[in-house]
């Protein structure tokens, strides 16, 4: 029985090299810059406080493996790009600093392939297309969204007392129309309540307070229009 423990040790110890054998990771990044991490599999763009728009494209399946990229825009300019996933070949290997370089140089998916990696060359600018794509959507989207809301404006006019009640306004302007006018406070009375909406009519209609007074609410419509003056006047 003293004679097999040598054995059993040998054999132990011939497989310890085979459970320490860690196997390459199947992915690797080459970038001109960090960009922000992101391990999404999916299509998605985010923007840093630094105005830098950094795209997750999906994953493209090829027959020598996934093929997926981050790729990072300042406005429409390719700053970065990141192989999230790729095919674990040397040629691929060898091949992603060349298409990486090829696209800050070219600064698009009209890059050359690299021969002995076509199909992950092919993938690559599949991948590259679909973010510049998703970049320019989301740049023609965000000026025109900032220019509505930069130009538009509500402004509340100043706040009356009347023997009838309260009267203040609530006016909106998109750059100089008025488009909207609001009852922030109002007489509860009958002539009043049928009064506004004539008056409200009035003003989108002149784009100034220089309006009719309604007929039965006399004191409501000149501090209608008083505080609509005022709103007028502090508009920017």
């Amino acid at each position: 029985m003293k004679r097999a423990i040598p054995v059993v040790v040998l054999s132990i110890a011939g497989l310890v090299p085979v459970w320490l054998y860690q196997p390459s990771a199947q992915s690797s990044t080459v970038q001109a810059t960090t960009p922000a991490p992101s391990t999404s599999s999916s299509s998605s763009s985010s923007s840093g406080s630094s105005g830098a728009n950094v795209v997750t494209t999906t994953t493209i399946d090829t027959e020598k493996g996934p093929v997926q990229l981050q790729v990072t825009f300042s406005g429409t300019k390719i700053t970065a790009v990141k192989m999230l996933q790729q095919p674990n070949h040397p040629q691929t290997t060898a091949a992603v600093p060349k298409l990486v370089a090829e696209t800050l140089e070219a600064q698009s998916a009209d890059i050359d392939t690299v021969s002995g990696a076509t199909i992950t060359s092919d993938a690559y600018k599949e991948s590259l297309q679909a973010a510049i794509d998703d970049n320019a959507k989301a740049a023609s989207a965000s000026p025109s969204a900032s220019a509505s809301e930069a130009s538009s404006q509500t402004v509340d006019g100043s706040a009356l007392s009347t023997e009838k009640g309260p009267v203040q306004v609530q006016v909106t302007f998109s750059g100089r129309k008025i488009t909207a006018v609001k009852m922030l406070q109002q007489p509860n009375h009958p002539q009043t309540t049928a009064a506004v909406p004539v008056l409200v009519a009035e003003t989108l209609e002149a784009q100034s307070a220089d309006i009719d007074t309604v007929s039965g609410a006399t004191i409501t419509s000149d501090a209608y229009k008083e505080s609509l003056q005022a709103a007028i006047d502090a508009r920017g």
